[in-house]
């Protein structure tokens, strides 16, 4: 067995499971699930029209590098999207089924040229990131995101004898769980320590067409357009059409950035990964060259936002994310023993932020947080708000 699978934690789901045992939720209110990250938006229409007129496409084997049509739409959306001058559907895109694989298997591929390679990850965190630098035989840096630095990371703090052992830095930008978003300042001294320690930075982007206020978060490539970086040198993003278009389950995303870094992970991939079925690349074509489902997204989460913290903003510490799904309110009580009693007396369920973190030093920045996924339909939403409220008066557990 690979030694390194006893190192894996829990998922936090399973956490979660394991610290409801034997605790139910309130007979007298059907339960609202907070707790994954899963859009319960319609998925737009066309794209399944689409699907289902593709079906005659199972009769094939998929490439792993995908169809030059689906390459040429991602292509064309990133110039759109993201202001660059050019994206080659050849050499600088690669379709993935799902970011979740992908960000798993180019760890595989990236890491262990260095002889005391780091992961290096913002702290909360995606768990594959720690998987996947766990089983590359990594160590991994946690970085904090936490209350003390308004959830941003304070990357100048970070060491030069860490930058050197770094062979991947994964950002998170908007950010899981806070919402923060990575600022050109920020991606040009990453860039310069990437090219000055040559280590690649994985920017998970997957929740970048959820904004506000036509406030559309910066990507890497666009950072590395505006400083010169055109041929996105030791960059790599990871997009994905499940939060964009409602999509979980057709796990459909890519891979862009730098040639020279993808050309082995195609490589890698075509030894381990499942190339994404014709009928699926043709649905996908759809939705990247559709962006009024997008636009209409972006309405409902608004709404829901809105709604949602005017009821919730007077009685605890919360506020709207930068971009993103997700609420992150600061509590002032142990986020497990929270999750509990709003489970039992109000039957809402939500995430115990320190799942999600890492200690460090004796501290996990994420404890005394819980993550709200405000995926569900705005009645339910504002229902499990209003609950929240009333649970939070009549425990006198506000905060504000």
């Amino acid at each position: 067995m690979n030694p390194f699978i006893d190192s894996l934690h829990p998922y936090p789901f399973q956490k979660l499971s394991e610290l409801l045992e034997g605790h139910t939720p309130n007979p007298d209110k059907p339960l609202i699930r907070l707790t994954i990250g899963e859009p319960q938006h319609n998925s737009p229409q066309i794209v399944l029209d689409t699907l289902a007129n593709s079906l005659n496409g199972v009769n094939k084997y998929p490439s792993t590098k995908g169809e030059l049509a689906l390459r040429s739409a991602i292509s064309e959306w990133t110039k759109t999207r993201f202001h660059l001058d050019s994206l080659d559907p050849e050499s600088q895109i690669l379709p993935v089924t799902g970011t979740r694989e992908a960000l798993f298997a180019i760890t595989q591929t990236l890491v262990g040229e260095k002889s005391n390679p780091l992961v290096v990850s913002p702290n909360p965190f995606y768990q594959i990131y720690e998987g996947a630098g766990i089983l590359a035989g990594a160590e991994l840096h946690f970085l904090p995101c936490g209350p003390d630095t308004a959830y941003k990371i304070d990357y100048q703090s970070v060491s030069d004898e860490i930058w050197a052992r770094c062979e991947l830095l994964f950002v998170c930008s908007p950010n899981n769980p806070s919402g923060s978003i990575t600022t050109l300042e920020d991606y040009a001294y990453l860039i310069a320590k990437a090219k000055a320690f040559n280590f690649t930075i994985v920017a998970d982007e997957c929740y970048s067409e959820i904004y506000f206020d036509d406030k559309a978060p910066l990507g890497l490539l666009e950072a590395c357009q505006q400083l010169g970086n055109t041929s996105y040198e030791h960059c790599l993003i990871f997009q994905s059409l499940s939060k964009r278009s409602n999509l979980p389950g057709l796990r459909s995303g890519f891979v862009a950035g730098d040639a020279n870094l993808l050309k082995p992970f195609l490589l890698y991939r075509t030894y381990q990964g499942c190339a994404m079925p014709i009928h699926h690349q043709e649905a996908s074509i759809t939705a990247w060259n559709d962006e009024q489902h997008v636009a209409q997204n972006r309405e409902i989460y608004t709404r829901k936002f809105n709604s949602v913290l005017d009821i919730l903003s007077p009685v605890m510490k919360v506020s709207k994310p930068e971009a993103g799904f997700y609420l992150w309110p600061e509590l002032d009580m142990d986020d497990e023993a929270f999750c509990i009693a709003l489970y039992e007396q109000a039957s809402v369920l939500v995430l115990p932020g320190s799942y999600l973190g890492r200690e460090v030093d004796g501290k996990n920045p994420g404890s005394k947080h819980v993550r709200m996924a405000l995926v569900a339909e705005e009645s339910q939403c504002v229902e499990a708000a209003k609950r929240i409220r009333d649970f939070l008066t009549t425990n006198k557990l506000t905060n504000k």
